[in-house]
């Protein structure tokens, strides 16, 4: 029988007696359609939900059916201070004249030595609203914020992310090992 990914993962650690500790939210990186679109202080809406249809059956009375249904994706919201590239609401200003252009979305979570270590792809996303900055004189040190939500087709993190992840993780690992002696 074939170890997985993450089953040969533990083990190394185990062995190595390395930790693994979580990557900090706050670093990250967002693409569209593989160019780098700046930096985003939020990225909120990486999720999916499996919807379920019930169904009960004649003479069972302890539990209901439950069967996954049509998968679900939340739009995908962007924040960031307001900067002098506006290639997201460029795009956005585009759909509003009609011209639908979806793209292909990635958010990459990066390790402190800002490389990335697993990303997700949006699938065919298309800006569907932009927020622009609230303004406030009485908060002088206040950064101007806008954000874009986006509708797509699908949020998948690929083999290769989570092959990289595992890697990552291993070599980080091999690298506490060796400084360590």
């Amino acid at each position: 029988m074939p170890i997985g990914l993450n089953a040969a993962l533990a083990v190394a650690k185990e062995q190595l007696g390395v930790r693994l500790d979580p990557h900090l939210g706050n670093n990250f990186f967002v693409e569209v359609d593989g160019l780098l679109v700046g930096s985003f202080s939020t990225v909120r809406g990486l999720q999916s939900d499996v919807k379920l249809t019930e169904h009960d059956e004649g003479g069972v009375n302890g539990y209901r059916h439950q069967f996954p249904g049509q998968v679900s994706y939340p739009r995908l919201v962007l924040a960031r201070g307001v900067t002098e590239l506006d290639t997201m609401y460029s795009w956005y200003a585009r759909v509003c004249r009609g011209e639908f252009e979806r793209r292909d979305v990635t958010v990459m979570l990066l390790d402190r030595r800002r490389v990335p270590v697993m990303w997700w792809n949006v699938k065919a996303a298309l800006p569907v609203k932009w927020v622009g900055p609230d303004f406030d004189a009485s908060r002088s040190t206040q950064v101007a914020v806008e954000s874009v939500e986006l509708v797509h087709r699908g949020i998948v993190k690929p083999l290769l992310s989570r092959g990289a992840s595992a890697a990552h993780a291993l070599g980080e690992g091999i690298n506490t090992v060796v400084e360590s002696q």
